[in-house]
């Protein structure tokens, strides 16, 4: 990996990617980005440890400490890299992580093919709604393939049988918590128990809408947030000559 990165984005899988693209996109305006997914070799069991030890292997020729971002399990792999390799990470900012990191959307995917009698599409149906409001039926049928996929390539091995946890807690670097006000899955009290960690120098930002996948819907909102939280944190932008004015205001 270049050293000339400085933030690295990461993807709990390829499937999902496409929703990370639009603030990726926003924020590489100012800052050097590089982005890390999980990729599940087929046949073989995945787990989050094996994500982190993949993430350290790609990380490993970076001279100096990166700031770690990620959504949803992204995030989730992001927070226990930064806890297991503190002096590796500058700052940390999850996106739809809730206090209780393994508490994706897979979870309450699980939970539903426990509590209702109906098929596996009808739950993904479910989810798409909860994930990604009211969508056209055409559209609906693409992200229900989608997150198909994505239960399959997760690195978080939830199962019907088995809901795993990861500590909770923070982390010794700058964190940021970014969410959404109509996310179901990360809901506001699920934010707010972050508060109780935090640090001086920690941020918590709501978006006011955009369900569970807010960065894809409102990228510049999102991105700007980010960056605000970058710049007041004095934290190493290469582009930073190239900030917007807007977040001097």
């Amino acid at each position: 990996m270049s050293d000339d990165f400085d933030v690295v984005w990461i993807s709990s899988s390829p499937v999902l990617q496409r929703f990370d693209k639009p603030l990726l996109q926003y924020i590489s305006q100012y800052v050097n980005v590089a982005q890390w997914e999980y990729r599940a070799v087929k046949d073989e069991g995945v787990s989050i440890d094996e994500a982190v030890d993949l993430l350290d292997e790609f990380l490993s020729e970076c001279a100096y400490p990166i700031n770690l971002a990620g959504h949803g399990a992204g995030g989730a792999i992001a927070l226990t890299y930064a806890r297991r390799y503190p002096e590796k990470v500058r700052s940390l900012i999850l996106l739809a992580v809730g206090f209780q990191p393994a508490n994706t959307w897979h979870v309450h995917y699980y939970l539903q093919r426990h509590l209702f009698p109906i098929s596996r599409e009808q739950v993904l149906a479910n989810n798409v709604r909860h994930l990604f409001g009211e969508q056209p039926h055409n559209t609906t049928k693409k992200l229900i393939a989608v997150l198909n996929l994505d239960l399959e390539q997760t690195p978080l091995s939830h199962s019907l049988f088995t809901l795993i946890e990861l500590p909770q807690g923070g982390v010794s670097m700058p964190m940021m918590i970014c969410g959404s006000q109509n996310d179901s899955i990360v809901n506001s009290p699920v934010l707010k128990k972050w508060l109780r960690i935090f640090k001086p120098e920690d941020n918590l930002w709501v978006c006011p809408k955009g369900h569970h996948f807010f960065h894809y819907f409102y990228p510049q909102p999102v991105g700007e947030a980010m960056l605000r939280f970058w710049q007041a944190s004095h934290l190493q932008m290469p582009k930073t000559q190239l900030l917007p004015s807007t977040l001097n205001n």
